[in-house]
């Protein structure tokens, strides 16, 4: 499977125009990754589809020992510069651990795993745009790093990557970076973004409480470890609306308790597991040491014990105001004012992407793909075992990804 050419006739046409012309090859990779999902850091049949797809683009492929990611270097040959620009565009590949239920013909063969995040589409819409790049490269002077990432989904690969290497040259880190993310229930060919924090750190956190286990039947023989760990999260709800300045979201949210294997045994210790929400790195420090001290405390008051355990996930995502500025003006040029919309707020869900923003400038963007005349409201959201995107919007990532690159190389970031 080829991402064709665009035919010679076409090379002068907009960006979005040649993009539309290569819709249905994007679609084809799109729903050839979507069958066949890959998990984590292992991805390399997907990586492979790609490399299919482009084999015939004049490409230099880097790669590095952690993952299956790999980073494709486009040179431009355009009239040299005083400063030859580079520029990061990634697509992440990996799936989930999800059953699917779409029922689309192109459904995953593999059971218990599916693209439930829209990385099939990232992919596709990262080829097509070096496609559209490839096509101009008597455009710029410079580089386009086009990063093929996988195990974004909890694993860091874009941090291995960026410990590999992939995102660094003999003249440093790149000039700027964009990412895309679909998503499923906002208005068909919507971009948006929003400059400084875009998406939240994600801890991982768990509480062990300690007592001293019993009958049932005579609890006040034992040292229940149950009724202290509902206590702590209760406590845990009012410590965060009573520590933490209400006009900065903070997130604590307890998933799981577990405790015992039979109704009529107290268990020794009871574990519970969630996850913390934090949107700067001041706010994420603290809140570890304020759990710590509201669970151990309360545990102390009843007789028991609580270890308190923070495992750092996903940095903030953050995004460059210079990077924002200019991904609003190249998609207010390329599709119109009414195509971008800044968001009001952050959303407190997380993003590996966010090391690479920690590694150079840039900035990530959504892109809305409900199937156009939908209640995109209603829509099965990410993450969804029936999760599915309208593939009509995926041109329009491809050409804002391209768009953004040349925007970069021709100019660099806005002062």
């Amino acid at each position: 499977m080829n991402l064709h050419a665009t035919p010679p006739g076409d090379i002068g046409s907009s960006i979005a125009e040649a993009a539309e012309a290569l819709g249905d090859e994007i679609v084809a990779l799109r729903r050839a990754i979507h069958a066949d999902p890959e998990l984590g850091l292992e991805t390399p049949r997907t990586l492979a589809k790609v490399k299919d797809a482009l084999a015939d683009l004049p490409l230099e492929w880097r790669e590095g020992p952690q993952t299956t990611g790999a980073v494709a270097v486009l040179k431009g040959r355009g009239p040299a510069t005083d400063k030859r620009r580079r520029v990061v565009l990634r697509g992440d590949m990996d799936a989930l651990p999800l059953a699917e239920e779409t029922g689309l013909p192109f459904a995953s063969r593999t059971q218990g795993r599916m693209h439930a995040c829209g990385h099939d589409g990232h992919t596709a819409m990262l080829a097509g745009a070096a496609r559209l790049l490839a096509e101009r490269t008597q455009d710029f002077d410079g580089e386009v790093w086009l990063m093929f990432q996988p195990g974004e989904e909890g694993f860091g690969g874009g941090r291995m990557m960026v410990e590999d290497g992939l995102l660094t040259d003999r003249h440093g880190p790149p000039d700027a970076c964009f990412a895309l993310h679909v998503m499923p229930n906002a208005r068909h060919g919507q971009i948006a973004c929003i400059p400084g924090p875009l998406m939240a750190a994600s801890d991982t956190l768990q509480v062990v409480v300690r007592g001293s286990g019993g009958h049932a039947s005579m609890p006040h023989g034992a040292a229940d470890p149950m009724p202290v760990a509902a206590e702590i999260v209760t406590a845990l709800q009012a410590m965060v609306t009573r520590q933490f300045d209400a006009g900065e979201p903070v997130v604590v949210t307890v998933t799981r308790i577990e405790a015992g294997h039979a109704d009529n045994v107290i268990a020794d210790a009871c574990t519970m597991r969630g996850t913390l929400r934090t949107l700067s790195d001041e706010t994420r420090a603290r809140l570890p040491q304020a759990i710590e001290r509201l669970a151990t405390n309360i545990a102390a008051a009843h007789g028991l014990t609580a270890e308190v355990t923070v495992k750092p996930g996903f940095p903030v995502t953050v995004n460059d105001p210079r990077a924002f500025a200019l991904a609003r003006e190249v998609a207010v040029r390329e599709f119109g004012a009414d195509s971008f919309e800044t968001l009001k707020r952050p959303l407190m869900t997380a993003e590996d992407f966010s090391y690479v923003l920690n590694h150079a400038p840039g900035a990530m963007l959504f892109l809305g793909v409900a199937r156009e005349g939908d209640d995109w409201s209603q829509c099965c959201g990410l993450h969804s075992p029936r999760m599915h995107m309208d593939e009509t919007a995926l041109p329009r990532g491809a050409a804002l990804l391209a768009a953004l690159g040349l925007a970069v190389l021709q100019k660099g970031l806005p002062a």
